[in-house]
């Protein structure tokens, strides 16, 4: 059972802060989009999977009983088969790019597959992929994967610990670079790559560049056209709230002939055609594979609408306060009980998550979960990751959750709970 009564603890003085904090949000209206049927449980993980927006569940409703229900396979010419192109669309000027270069299609996993083969495949010879020990893990799992499909591809992984990120994949770059591929924002400890100037090293060395939007689209400005960015990735769930296992969506530069190495029929010039020989579509659709889960689709567009009426420059600004706000909170009330700060304290070289290393870590993340009405999420060895989506998550959120940590550590509850990490954190 919750400690209750937990917080907001009006005597502490950050506590007026995040109120006055809260009233001058422009973006507050925003909370009441989302689903809260727990009014007092306090939500960090939207990191991980974001909320649920209230005009998703119509949505939802009106797909299944009405275009599935209703007008069964006559949906799919009047409402499904274009729906990857149109939620891409959408997506697109959330990440700098044209409409007709962004399509929703399969996993970040799958969709990184396609990205990384087709980008070796234009180039002959020897091959090297650069990437960083930040990256997130299927990132790395799949591009091991390619490398040991083709054979004569070899993976660089830059060891960041003790250097600058961008520095040190800056560094790493080079003459036998093929192609450079980073999370945009590592997934543990939240650093902000400079993505102009990474970019730009690797056009400089005739290298190729893919970026894993996952962590940052839909809360970081991105512009992947004025970077002059060749390849994208990401997926939906996260900051654009598209709900568990929701499709990626794939970006590719106009000006870079690539080929979907998975040919499906769904990439086909002409489908219903029904030829033996494949010929791919000339557009963005030739990434496309199979029939696309259009439930889950349906769901990726009220969240996006959501965040394009918000704008990720107010979503931006708002994502810096609210973690700069919770470091102060961590460097008065957290760093004296054991937890170290991981993340950038730069807020130009940090994402919207920030992560505090605690020799208990795990416990002191179950415990905030089972009795303090807080959901973070923790990353091994000892990372618990808080998670600001800023459309739904308040000031007074933030300060509230540094004290149930404070609170919890002080009654002992973290030791009551084993140090064994279970099969899912």
């Amino acid at each position: 059972m919750p400690l209750l009564p937990l917080g907001p603890f009006p005597s502490d003085a950050g506590y007026a802060t995040a109120v006055a904090l809260d009233e001058a949000d422009p973006l507050r209206c925003f909370r009441a989009e989302f689903a809260t049927p727990d009014p007092n449980l306090i939500y960090l993980d939207g990191n991980s999977l974001g909320r649920l927006p209230n005009a998703t569940i119509d949505r939802l409703a009106g797909v299944v009983a009405d275009e599935w229900g209703d007008e069964l396979i006559r949906s799919w010419p009047n409402r499904w088969w274009d729906l990857a192109d149109k939620v891409g669309g959408q997506i697109a000027p959330l990440i700098g790019a044209a409409a007709d270069d962004v399509i929703v299609t399969d996993s970040t996993s799958v969709v990184l597959f396609k990205l990384i083969m087709g980008a070796l495949q234009i180039r002959q010879g020897p091959k090297q992929i650069v990437t960083d020990d930040l990256n997130f893990p299927t990132d790395l799992y799949v591009a091991d994967g390619v490398a040991r499909l083709l054979g004569d591809t070899e993976v660089t992984v830059v060891n960041t610990e003790r250097a600058d990120p961008t520095e040190a994949v800056v560094a790493a770059i080079d003459s036998t670079t093929t192609l450079v591929t980073l999370s945009h924002v590592a997934f543990k400890s939240g650093y902000l790559y400079d993505m102009e100037r990474i970019t730009s090293a690797a056009h400089d060395a005739g290298a190729l560049v893919l970026w894993d939007l996952s962590h940052s689209v839909g809360v970081v400005p991105i512009d992947l056209r004025g970077c002059a960015a060749d390849m994208a990735a990401g997926c939906t769930y996260k900051y654009l709230n598209g709900g568990p296992g929701s499709p990626a969506f794939l970006y590719v530069a106009p000006s870079l002939q690539l080929d979907n190495p998975l040919s499906g029929w769904w990439g086909h010039r002409d489908p219903f055609a029904f030829t033996g020989e494949y010929e791919p579509d000339a557009s963005i659709r030739r990434f496309q594979t199979g029939t696309m889960p259009i439930l889950s689709l349906s769901a990726i567009e009220p969240s996006v609408a959501l965040v394009r009426k918000a704008g990720v420059v107010a979503i931006r600004r708002k994502s810096t306060a609210l973690t700069e706000f919770f470091i102060e909170l961590c460097d008065r009330l957290l760093e004296p009980l054991g937890f170290l700060l991981a993340s950038p304290r730069d807020p130009n070289r940090r994402g919207s998550h920030v992560s505090l290393q605690h020799a208990d870590g795990w416990r002191i993340t179950q415990a905030l979960i089972d009795q303090g009405q807080v959901i973070p999420d923790f990353r091994a060895p000892d990372n618990i990751r808080f998670g600001f989506a800023p459309l739904y998550t308040s000031f007074v959120d933030v300060h509230t959750t540094a004290l149930r940590i404070v609170e919890l550590l002080a009654a002992g509850i973290p030791l009551q709970y084993s140090a064994g990490r279970g099969s899912v954190s």
